[in-house]
């Protein structure tokens, strides 16, 4: 028999002390977003007194950041290795903060709001590339299911400490907000980008070390980009009404109280923590692309509820649970594409590709973050609520039959419908990722 027994287990469960403190350093990012993001638009409307326009243009600029740095993020990961990228990232994002929570006018806002941007978005390729690095094929699902369930969690007790600590005609209370948030940053450096990455074992189509390069690679890999189109799909159609869509329609539309908007929001974050390790369970014994579908068929669920919220809003105490409901059956979906959409994107890429693959996933999310609220916003405000829920539907209904489509275009080792094929990838090819 060859390996200790301390290697066997790690084999089991990932690289167990690396895995956590990235695990850790994931915790610490969510909660510095959860501390500072709720209040962003406060901060510059209200506290600084500049106005919702300079406020709009703050998370513009904030969103725009992502799509100036991934591209390079990417690059730089195959190249040099996720902690160098890391570190780069939390020292962007803690300048950022520091200097956002310090500014007064619109232009010294929208320069720290970029540096805060990039310094955010280079981290989460980043750190989903440790997470790779630090598990196995067996493993990978459950990392990255625990992943979302410390960032839900980091978030929510990160929003909740962050205001106890806000007041809003106290400037000087917001200011101490960013500078916390800028020391958060400065402990995921320290926990994670101090993390010494393993040689993992790689499937197959890993370890493959030629071909094109970049973006040429992303658009030549079909798998890939109907995977980016799902993504992009899911991310616009759920996350990017979460807080802005689904949240107008419930305060405008159905006259919903923003303290049971926060009790909404919270149920969510709940079903999330409470379904997730339950969820990984199911999951590894299906498909990917069924859990997939099976997601879009949850939020078909909670768009019906939300019609029922729209047609018995004058029923206060029905539609609030309508309301309530709605929020935690996108948190059951959630729970079903958090161990499923990471591990395709690994096992979709090749080891010399691994960050650009994870750079090119995390773009189409903000790019579909970006664009969700907007077009959620605008239907909603705009009274068309039946045409904004159709529409949310439509796309949802969309999604389960690309999740279904996707599935010949993915190995059964991919599409978790046969056991992965563990083969050793030459030290060569991991060296420049380590």
């Amino acid at each position: 028999m060859t390996g200790t027994v301390k290697q066997q287990r790690q084999q089991r469960r990932g690289a167990g002390g690396p895995l956590r403190r990235v695990q850790i350093g994931n915790a610490l990012s969510a909660f510095g977003s959860g501390f500072t993001m709720p209040y962003m638009f406060v901060y510059v409307d209200q506290v600084r007194g500049l106005g919702s326009l300079a406020a709009g243009m703050v998370f513009t600029v904030f969103a725009l950041a992502a799509l100036a740095v991934l591209p390079f993020t990417g690059r730089g990961i195959d190249r040099y290795g996720p902690r160098p990228v890391l570190l780069a990232g939390t020292a962007l994002a803690a300048t950022g903060a520091f200097a956002f929570g310090h500014a007064t006018g619109t232009p010294a806002l929208l320069v720290s709001s970029f540096l805060f941007g990039a310094g955010v978005t280079t981290c989460q390729p980043a750190l989903a590339t440790m997470i790779v690095r630090c598990s196995t094929a067996a493993t990978r699902s459950h990392a990255f299911a625990l992943q979302f369930t410390l960032v839900n969690l980091g978030m929510g007790i990160g929003a909740l400490v962050g205001g106890q600590i806000v007041n809003v005609s106290d400037p000087a209370s917001l200011t101490r907000l960013f500078t916390i948030e800028a020391v958060t940053f400065l402990g995921l450096a320290l926990v994670t980008g101090t993390a010494r990455m393993p040689r993992t074992q790689l499937t197959a189509v890993h370890g493959k070390a030629d071909g094109p390069t970049g973006l040429r690679a992303l658009l030549a890999d079909k798998a890939m980009m109907r995977l980016s189109i799902l993504a992009g799909l899911i991310f616009f159609t759920c996350y990017g009404q979460f807080e802005s869509g689904v949240a107008a329609f419930a305060t405008d539309t159905v006259g919903t109280a923003p303290s049971t908007l926060g009790f909404a929001i919270g149920a969510n974050a709940l079903t999330i923590v409470v379904l997730q390790m339950f969820m990984v369970r199911i999951t590894a014994k299906r498909r990917r692309t069924t859990a997939m579908a099976a997601a879009g068929v949850v939020w078909l669920g909670a768009w019906a509820m939300a019609l029922v919220a729209g047609l018995i809003r004058t029923e206060t105490m029905a539609a609030t649970v309508a309301i309530v409901s709605i929020y935690a059956l996108f948190g059951v979906g959630e729970s079903l594409l958090a161990p499923t959409m990471g591990p395709i994107v690994a096992d979709l890429a090749p080891a010399r590709l691994l960050g650009t693959y994870n750079a090119g996933y995390a773009l189409v999310k903000q790019i579909a973050i970006a664009v969700g609220p907007a077009v959620g916003v605008l239907l909603v405000g705009s009274g068309t609520w039946p045409l904004y829920l159709a529409a949310m539907a439509g796309s949802t209904l969309l999604i389960v039959a690309m999740a279904l489509r996707l599935r010949p275009y993915l190995t059964p080792e991919q599409d978790n419908a046969a056991p992965a094929v563990v083969h050793t990838v030459p030290v060569r090819e991991l060296q420049t990722a380590a």
